[in-house]
């Protein structure tokens, strides 16, 4: 009978090899994608951000146009002025003077500044 000399087997040492990859690929595989999953919640982050800047841009262009609006309508005599321009455009609509495409456009024009 042959005697085993101190030391494990071949297949203990292939079985032990074996877990030790099989859990190393485990782990290697948790962190690729915890780190894939950290990209896309800051890529998310940078959307989100670089959208509330979009939208504050366009809000302040819009603010800028209506301010601009604004001191026009007021360097042509005010809210005053206007109301009475479409007092005087709805008197001639109830007079069968413009139609209802003609007091629409004039009313837009008005109204635009």
């Amino acid at each position: 009978m042959m005697r085993r000399r101190g030391g494990p087997g071949v297949l203990s040492t292939m079985a032990r090899t074996a877990v030790v990859a099989g859990t190393a690929t485990a782990v290697s595989n948790k962190v690729k994608a915890k780190g894939m999953a950290n990209a896309q919640a800051q890529q998310q982050q940078q959307q989100a951000h670089a959208a509330a800047q979009q939208n504050q841009a366009q809000m302040q262009e819009q603010l800028a146009a209506l301010q601009a609006q604004q001191a026009e309508t007021a360097a042509l005599g005010g809210p005053a002025a206007m109301l009475a321009q479409l007092e005087q455009l709805g008197q001639l609509k109830e007079a069968g003077v413009l139609t209802d495409e003609e007091f629409a456009a004039a009313k837009a024009r008005v109204l635009a500044g």
